[in-house]
């Protein structure tokens, strides 16, 4: 084997980056920095710190700071190992790390650094990863680059940058340059569903095997796990600078009244939500909440020295956290409650009422409301806040693509993290889950309200700057308690009477719109107008056993008899469903017939008419006019059905008598005669 002269690259490399400056292997780059490297599993997969050869910051004239990590080696195919794909090939096919290619090769080790910053730092969310290799041949010695992009934004999927010979693109004259491929390097929409997808898949595995454990080995009841999930995340995030994580380690099995683990996953929630600045009421809610699960349960016990709250926390902060990390763009809580409830079977129990929107749907349902970067979005039954997620994200990509300044851009997102998106949730369990989603969405949860939307809720902001002032909203997403009055359209009436324009797109059991809906549908359609109505497949089989629709209307505006409103058939929505509890998501969840496209083509229909139709057939949609009475909405009232015979019709009908006649021959029952 040949000899490494991984120490000769390593100087060729520092060489080239001149009077630019770096850090070597021991220096430390900066406290935060170092502190994720150490968190991290070293390269090996142990518990030793991390050691990139090579570490720097590039800034740009934005002061927009990128840490670059270089990782050295010196032998003929050490550069990187990818995957018949292309990949970068760090993670093998159980999801677990492939440490044996991220300590063998450059290129691989440099993105297990970028990864190590990303999940185990808050201020830094992009990573520029570099592999250096090195060796000599007859000819003379051969100098290998390869450089990756890695960000969080791309849900950590390590994007190549073109080759270079030389690492003079890090030297500031060329930065610009640099930093215009590394925008230009972001996922296309099908890399970013495909790997929001595994992810999903990904949680939802883990949750099934953490679900299974306290099912049958601890004997956790259904009704304790979204609280006990839900603050032990909490736990283990910490807030940088004031709190840590909290620690496997720091469960000491003690039983003690202040010193048990109960005691100390509940102070360490509490330090947490202190430091995220949230309303005392609203604090004292939620520690009130855990309480129950973390210290007035015998969960903190311990058997053979250890406590059950410990064997949770344990798969939590190995298993869960994780994926967590790096999929915060997701609904995860609203995927927590679906699997931790996934067995609670009590038909006359109101927890039967609570189905929370997949993603796929509520996504559609922002694109449909024409969600942008101004939009005030509300939701008066917010679940899990999954429509307020789906709506942030269309709102932060529409203000980046049309704000170019970084400092307005900035405050343009916290604007909308803060005063834009505003969800209301009676009950308490869920309640705690929009807030957590919220949290780690970036805006302290400070607009969700824990109230009931048709009693306690005056349409106005609750706390901020703002508070008490009309909250002004132009959006209105909704899957409301379908055992509610009108089906749920009370909630819809109330909510489009604080709004004086804008868009309202509701998921709701379609017979409300063919007369289950009144009074309020009528009423409804006295002060806006409907638009469209969508006839949905069966996005809660096995959950609910509902015929939805969704209903798309434009607020503020009476509806005219006159107006001409699109009825559409999405029965095929290209998913095929199964509902078996301990599959994953990827079996119980397949697109079959171009279920992306039929979803974007769904929207076009709606908003632009039915030149768009093309995987749906002009059978799917009709276009028709409706009373003023709120009881003619479905899209069965107005499909179009031709009665006229056609010629083949003759034909079948003839085979079918010929056919009779013959076995009624053969029979003896008629004579050839007749």
């Amino acid at each position: 084997m040949a000899k490494s002269i991984e120490e000769q690259i390593e100087d060729w490399g520092k060489k080239q980056l001149g009077k630019t400056k770096y850090y070597t292997k021991t220096e430390s780059i900066n406290p935060e920095i170092e502190n994720a490297l150490k968190t991290a599993p070293s390269k090996s997969g142990g518990s030793g710190t991390n050691y990139p050869d090579i570490k720097l910051f590039i800034e740009t004239k934005s002061l927009r700071k990128i840490p670059v990590m270089i990782e050295v080696k010196g032998t003929k195919g050490a550069l990187q190992k990818l995957t018949a794909s292309g990949d970068v090939d760090n993670v093998k096919k159980d999801g677990t790390p492939n440490f044996t290619n991220i300590n063998k090769y450059a290129v691989n080790g440099a993105i297990h650094y970028a990864n190590a910053i990303i999940n185990n730092s808050t201020s830094y969310k992009e990573v520029l990863a570099i592999g250096l290799n090195g060796y000599d041949e007859p000819s003379g010695r051969i100098i290998e680059i390869e450089t990756y992009y890695v960000s969080l934004d791309n849900y950590c999927i390590p994007k190549r940058l073109k080759s270079y010979a030389d690492l003079s693109f890090l030297l500031p004259k060329n930065i610009d340059k640099l930093i215009d491929e590394i925008d230009k390097s972001s996922l296309t929409e099908e890399e970013l569903e495909a790997k929001a997808k595994e992810f999903e898949n990904e949680i939802e595995i883990k949750l099934k095997k953490l679900n299974q454990v306290m099912q049958d080995d601890l004997k956790i009841s259904v009704g304790s796990r979204v609280e006990l999930v839900t603050g032990m995340i909490m736990a283990s995030l910490g807030v940088e600078g004031k709190v840590s994580p909290l620690e496997i380690s720091d469960l000491k099995g003690e039983s003690g009244s202040k010193t048990n683990d109960g005691q100390v996953i509940i102070n360490k929630i509490d330090s947490f939500l202190e430091e995220r600045n949230l309303p005392k009421e609203k604090k004292a809610m939620i520690i009130n909440d855990l309480s129950r699960v973390f210290i007035y349960s015998d969960l903190w016990k311990t058997i053979n020295g250890e406590s059950k709250l410990k064997t949770v926390y344990t798969s939590v902060k190995n298993d869960i956290m994780p994926i967590f990390t790096s999929a915060r763009h997701l609904d995860f809580t609203g995927r927590l409650f679906n699997v931790l409830n996934a067995w609670v079977d009590i038909p006359d129990s109101d927890k039967n009422d609570v189905v929370l929107t997949p993603r796929y749907v509520t996504e559609l349902m922002a694109k449909l409301a024409q969600v942008n970067k101004d939009s005030y979005v509300w939701d008066y039954a917010a679940g899990s806040a999954g429509f307020l997620i789906s709506s942030m994200k269309l709102m932060i990509k529409d203000a980046e693509e049309k704000i170019k300044s970084p400092k307005e851009l900035e405050k343009k997102i916290v604007q909308i993290k803060c005063q834009q998106l505003l969800g209301i949730e009676k009950r308490s369990d869920i309640y705690l889950l929009a807030v957590l989603n919220m949290i780690l969405m970036g805006d302290g949860s400070s607009n969700i309200i824990h109230k009931d939307s048709l009693t306690e809720y005056e349409g106005i902001y609750e706390q901020g700057d703002l508070k008490d002032k009309p909250y002004p909203a132009n959006v209105f997403l909704l899957n409301p308690p379908y055992s509610a009055a009108g089906k749920g359209f009370v909630f819809v009436e109330k909510a489009l009477n604080n709004m004086k324009n804008g868009r309202a797109v509701i998921l709701i059991q379609e017979n409300a719109g063919s007369g289950n809906g009144l009074p309020y549908t009528k009423r409804i359609l006295e002060k806006n107008t409907l638009l469209a109505s969508i006839h949905m497949s069966d996005i809660f089989h096995g959950k609910a056993g509902v015929q939805t629709a969704i209903y798309v209307f434009n607020v503020g505006v009476p509806h005219d008899k006159r107006q001409m409103v699109k009825f559409i058939d999405f029965s095929n929505d290209g998913y095929t469903r199964q509902n078996r509890k301990k599959s994953s998501l990827e079996t119980n969840l397949k697109n079959t017939d171009h279920a992306i496209e039929r979803y974007d083509e769904i929207v076009n229909l709606v908003l632009y008419g039915k030149s768009y139709l093309h995987y749906f057939s002009e059978d799917e949609y009709t276009e028709d006019v409706i009373s003023l009475d709120g009881n003619d909405w479905t899209y069965k009232q107005h499909q179009k059905i031709d009665t006229v015979p056609t010629q083949d019709d003759f034909m079948d009908v003839v085979k079918e008598y010929l056919s009779w006649k013959v076995s009624m021959i053969m029979k003896g029952e008629m004579s050839d005669e007749n």
